[in-house]
């Protein structure tokens, strides 16, 4: 019988077909990799084949990368190179802890932190998950020491987690363990930099009713904390109780209660605790020194500052260029050049040199003066000297322009600064926009702080008041009231002088009723309207002849406490004179005097302008 038909042309078709290709190399699975015995990882880490490491990194399980750890306790420095190459799936905590745990016994703790911080910040892991996974790996390794838990707390802290230190530390107490003085003032060193005085202070008490015993670091931070406080007293208070711990104060301990003195320019506390360094024989420093120099120089003791200097000298000190910068700031500020420029100088005569700093106290006092001429030989001379100006000096030079009113060459100095490579600040756009206000430019000020904005620079409360002050000068008081809007989206929080100067510009132009408006919104800020809030408004019932109201802002402002003043009665006087009102301004006059308040020529001239002007109307 004759096979069918269609199965035969099938056949055919089969003998003739040619075989289908195979898949292209690239589209096969890779053939599944042979197991890998410990023997095998660990002598590819000691022969450092990281990428055979990383090729196998998936297929590596906790147990045999743990196994693995364990063997190589006797070579901790290839620990973090081994983690690196591992992929973090590959990495569980306990793993991990283990790693860190061998990686401390290095002399440098910087490979453990490092891998400390990356389980911290992996986001993977709670602080009580490392903290037990640290401990069972202390134990399996058999180390007795604290350092792997200390420096979990040391990890803490250069992260600023503040919260996660202080646990740590309960746990590690919780457990009998007890970090070691350096790991403790670690943590205070935080708290301290961190304003969390509260915690220190807690941390400080939990390591004495422990037995921790304190160092002079620790006494000294904690004396430090104080000062930062300003509880200057309450710091040479703990001077004594340390003491009675055992502790003998440095001239560290002495410097840092004296420049908390300084800081709040009490000059007379600071003296007091010299002497207590002098009676316990301990010899002041140039940190010492400067600060007191520092000191006088603000409060404007100079003559005590240039004694105290010349006896400094005199006991073999070398003088900074810190101190002789706070001479020169202090002569500067006084107007005193002439001395200002002889410790100039004295520096480099003694070859301390001059600083950028040193320069451009000197071209501002210098232009303060309008000695033009010779602040731009000062800036040719720090050329010559390599040093060049910063913005500090260039924001001087646009404030000096500001002052004189030179639109031009204030923003030719900004174009040079821009060429130099010198990002202008807030300070100089603030200038300038002030400088523009002045001048009555204000489309061009508000062309630049929309550039101000496109750089990213935030505008701060100081630049909000210099363009609204503008606007307001130039009787717009809506765009400034669209920038008191734009502040508070910008989360710039106005203050007394911003609403002063809106209040203002609105009495500048007749409209009392929304400076009232202002008024109340600062109220309702919290912000205590002062005696320019109530004067302006004062001067602006008055200016349209509105004596009800006048006086009723008189009578609200001396409900608060505020004395009556020549100014209130002077606006009073001068709004009735402007509006026929001569002969009640001449009962105001009475009243003024009958106050014991003397009238000044604004007065007078008020008045007599006033008689003049009723006169002529009677006419």
């Amino acid at each position: 019988m004759k096979p069918h038909k269609i199965l035969h042309i099938r056949n055919k078709f089969l003998r003739f077909s040619p075989t289908p290709p195979e898949p292209p190399l690239l589209h096969r699975s890779p053939p599944p990799p042979n197991p890998i015995s410990p023997e095998t990882l660990l002598s590819k880490v000691k022969s450092s084949q990281w990428h055979f490491i990383k090729q196998f990194s998936s297929n590596l399980t906790p147990a045999l990368i743990s196994a693995t750890l364990l063997h190589l306790r006797p070579s901790p420095h290839l620990i973090l190179d081994f983690t690196k190459n591992l992929k973090p799936i590959s990495l569980s905590t306990e793993c991990y802890c283990l790693s860190i745990a061998i990686a401390a016994r290095l002399p440098s703790p910087k490979d453990a932190l490092q891998l400390l911080r990356e389980l911290i910040t992996s986001r993977v892991s709670t602080h009580q998950m490392i903290f037990d996974g640290l401990v069972s790996a202390r134990d399996e390794l058999s180390i007795s020491s604290s350092i792997v838990l200390d420096l979990l707390i040391r990890a803490y802290c250069e992260l600023k987690r503040g919260d996660e230190v202080m646990e740590c530390f309960g746990l590690m107490n919780m457990k009998g363990i007890l970090p070691k003085i350096d790991t403790c003032n670690y943590m205070l060193s935080m708290y301290v930099k961190l304003n969390r005085a509260d915690k220190a202070w807690v941390l400080y008490s939990e390591m004495l009713s422990l037995g921790i015993r304190s160092n002079s670091f620790t006494f000294n931070t904690m004396i430090n904390l104080l000062c930062r406080e300003g509880k200057l007293k309450k710091a040479e208070d703990f001077v004594v109780h340390a003491e009675g711990l055992g502790f003998k104060p440095n001239v560290v301990t002495y410097n840092t209660i004296i420049h908390g003195y300084c800081m709040n320019g009490n000059f007379e506390g600071a003296d007091n605790v010299l002497e207590t360094m002098r009676a316990k024989y301990i010899e002041p420093d140039i940190y010492t020194c400067g600060s007191l120099i520092s000191c006088m120089c603000k409060g404007g003791k100079l003559e005590e500052a240039s004694a105290f200097f010349s006896k400094m000298k005199e006991r073999g000190f070398a003088p900074t260029s810190v101190i002789y910068n706070n001479l020169i700031d202090g002569y500067c500020n006084k107007g005193d050049l002439e001395r200002a420029f002889s410790y100039r100088d004295e520096m480099e005569k003694i070859g301390t040199m001059p600083t950028e700093s040193t320069y451009n106290m000197l071209i501002r006092a210098l232009l303060l003066k309008g000695r033009l001429a010779e602040a731009n030989g000062m800036i040719k001379q720090m050329e010559v000297k390599d040093m060049f100006p910063d913005e500090i000096t260039y924001n001087i030079l646009i404030d000096y322009c500001c002052r004189v009113g030179n639109v031009e060459k204030a923003f030719s100095f900004h174009d040079e600064m821009l060429s130099k490579g010198i990002e202008p600040t807030r300070v100089t756009y603030t200038s300038l926009i002030c400088l523009l206000g002045n001048r009555k430019r204000m489309e061009a000020a508000d062309d630049l702080l929309a550039k101000i904005l496109a750089k990213g620079i935030q505008p701060d409360l100081v630049m909000f008041n210099a363009i609204i002050k503008g606007h307001c000068a130039n009787a717009n008081v809506e765009q400034a009231i669209s920038l008191l809007k734009e502040m508070e989206n910008m989360k710039v929080s106005p203050d007394r002088v911003t609403y002063n100067t809106i209040i203002h510009g609105y009495c500048k132009n007749g409209r009392v009723e929304e400076a009232c408006d202002i008024l109340d919104v600062m109220r309702r800020r919290g912000i205590r309207p002062d005696s320019i809030s109530y004067n302006t408004l004062l001067s602006g019932y008055s200016k349209r002849g509105d004596i009800k109201n006048a006086l009723r802002v008189l009578d609200e402002m001396l409900s608060l406490g505020f004395n009556t003043t020549r100014l209130n009665y002077n606006v009073l006087i001068q709004g009735q004179c402007k509006n026929g009102g001569g002969v009640y301004a001449e009962e105001l006059l009475k009243e003024m005097v009958g106050e014991g308040i003397n009238p000044d020529d604004s007065t007078y001239i008020s008045l007599i302008k006033g008689m003049e002007d009723t006169r002529t109307v009677g006419r």
